[in-house]
Order: C-alpha cells, then structure tokens, then sequence
C-alpha cells in the first residue's frame, strides 16, 4: 500500500508522515530529503546551480538512498545532518525548480515507492508521483500557524526571514501545491499531530483487506 501526503511547508507533512509510518509499520519516504541530498552535492563539487541539465545528469548518476533509522546518503555520503543547514534551506527550491532534476526524482521516488508499505510525502506526490497511491491526503494550515511552525524547527533564525522564506517557497512551489481530486484535505491548523495521524490512519485501515 502506498499513502502520499503532499502540502505546503509548514503544513505537518515531515512529522504527520514519519509518525504515521511508525504506527503502521510502514516505509517513510521524505522526498524534500532527495532534493536536498543533491543540492548538496552539487555546492560540494561546485556546480553552476543554473545548470538544468548538468543538475539532472548529477541526479542521475548519484541516486539517493535511505538507510535505516532514517539516514539520508548519496555518493556514499551520509548526509543526514548536513542536509538540514540554513544554506541548504534557502538553495533547494533553486535545484527542485529544474525539470530534468524533478524527473530524475520522480522516478526514483516512485522505484522506491514501488516495495510497497510506504507513507511518501512532498510535493505533487498524490498528482504526480504516484498518481495511483491507496490513500492521497493534503495538509495545510493558516500561513501564520505554519510560520510559526518553521520558527520552532530553527529557533536560531529570526521569525521574519523564516516567514519571508516560507512566502518565497510557497511562490516557487505553486506548481506543485494541488491536491489530487480524490485526496482528503486536512488543515492541520488546530488539529494536534497525534490528530492529523489518527485521521489519516483511519483512511488507510479502511483500506486494507479485513
């Protein structure tokens, strides 16, 4: 079975997704990790961040792959930590823009996916990625709740760049930020992340054989 949340950032998807995945005994696939993952190696080997094809062809040749307990790598590299920096943060919406990069992903989201079991979460997962998922939800929540949200992830950052970069990243993923017809809407704004879970837990139990 496979279950995709897509949904703005901010909106609970990370910790929906994982947690979810937990109490199913399911796989959890973060695929902002992917995009992140290259972009860090393409600042570690100095590419031009404008290079479309260069970018894909560097996807390509390094796929990215998950561990156990979550750990992120590519190229051999456990990357789990250096993906979460500042400078990661503000540079993965320049490399996930790119089409032969997102292509590239999506295939290798959707091979991942293809095991079975797995709660993926991200952007256009449920239209995109894998269309024919068992259970599609989208998440979201009031922009104030979900800028209030990223500043609990990185305390270290002033409140205004974050919701600054929060209204830059929903500009850039407008694209993406669609909910499939058949996908249940939760906002997540008053809900708990046990609550959002245990809604979501509900979709899919209803879905499994008796």
């Amino acid at each position: 079975m496979i279950v995709a949340i897509d949904g703005p950032a901010g909106a609970g998807k990370s910790t929906v997704a994982r947690r979810l995945a937990e109490r199913l005994g399911f796989r959890y696939l973060d695929t902002g990790a992917m995009y992140r993952a290259l972009t860090w190696l393409a600042l570690q080997r100095g590419y031009d961040l404008g290079e479309s094809e260069r970018l894909g062809q560097l996807a390509r040749e390094y796929p990215v792959d998950f561990a156990a307990e979550q750990r992120v790598s590519i190229a051999g590299i456990d990357v789990t930590a250096a993906i979460r920096r500042t400078q990661i943060d503000r540079l993965v919406p320049v490399v996930a823009r790119h089409r032969p990069v997102r292509e590239v992903m999506r295939e290798r989201q959707r091979e991942l996916g293809d095991t079975g079991d797995v709660v993926i979460e991200g952007r256009d997962i449920g239209t995109v990625v894998v269309p024919g998922a068992d259970v599609k939800v989208f998440l979201s929540a009031d922009e104030s709740e979900r800028a209030r949200r990223r500043v609990a992830e990185r305390p270290g950052l002033a409140a205004d760049a974050l919701a600054t970069d929060l209204r830059l990243r929903d500009e850039g993923d407008a694209a993406q930020m669609r909910a499939a017809d058949d996908a249940e809407q939760i906002d997540t704004t008053t809900l708990s992340i046990d609550d959002v879970v245990a809604r979501i837990e509900e979709l899919v139990r209803a879905k499994q054989p008796a």
